[in-house]
């Protein structure tokens, strides 16, 4: 009997939703948006596959959520889908803003990543000018002294503008339960969300956005 070789890397796992749920899933063209609590119906649906750990399934469903091609596809109007394919849910302004804010934002951080792993061009080095015979070093600091002063140059920043938001109410351990609407709080910005999983301390939600993140209950409000 052939032992079924367990399924590690995120690719592979979103390669094979995208073979065992053609109707949800796709690798390349267009992607359809997800339905909030898609994990819980994923997780039944392949209980028996031994392929597939919770864990990875949920790291490869975040992975997938939070790909740009899968936050341009989050907009006003469009029909979240279930794991057949079915119309589940229409995403509304709330969702559609959040995910282009974090698009936005994962495109600013690969963006600057992109350009702190650029060398700086070395200037004059190696080079240098013959005036009368010697070498002269003028122009070389010229460049060096452009470059600096460009370097240094920084953007302002622009200040934002802090919106009151009414106080959050801590939930009760005894009502948290799968398929709960809570609040989770991401920073300085309260986050709507799903939950999907619990697993002693830690709490799987899904936001609006599709995305899946672990935490815990003292992030968590009514």
């Amino acid at each position: 009997m052939e032992t079924e070789i367990k399924r590690i890397s995120t690719k592979d796992i979103i390669t094979y939703l995208t073979e065992k749920f053609p109707e949800c899933f796709s690798v390349k063209g267009p992607v359809k948006p997800l339905k909030i609590g898609i994990f819980q119906d994923l997780a039944e649906k392949l209980n028996e596959d031994e392929t597939v750990s919770k864990t990875r399934l949920r790291q490869a469903l975040r992975h997938y959520t939070s790909s740009w091609r899968y936050l341009k596809a989050i907009k006003v109007g469009v029909f979240r889908v279930d794991i057949d394919g079915k119309d589940a849910a229409e995403i509304d302004e709330e969702q559609a803003n959040y995910a282009s804010k974090t698009l936005k934002e994962s495109q600013e951080k690969f963006s600057n990543n992109s350009k702190s792993n650029k060398k700086p061009q070395e200037i004059g080095e190696g080079k240098s000018l013959k005036v009368n015979g010697s070498k002269g070093t003028e122009g070389s600091k010229r460049d060096a002294t452009k470059f600096k002063s460009v370097k240094s140059a920084k953007p302002s920043k622009r200040k934002e503008v802090k919106k009151d938001l009414p106080p959050l109410k801590p939930v009760e351990s005894a009502t948290i339960q799968i398929g709960s609407k809570v609040k989770v709080q991401l920073g300085n910005t309260p986050m709507n969300a799903t939950i999907t999983e619990i697993a002693g301390k830690d709490i799987s939600v899904q936001l609006d956005s599709g995305m899946t993140i672990k935490t815990q209950i003292k992030n968590i409000y009514s």
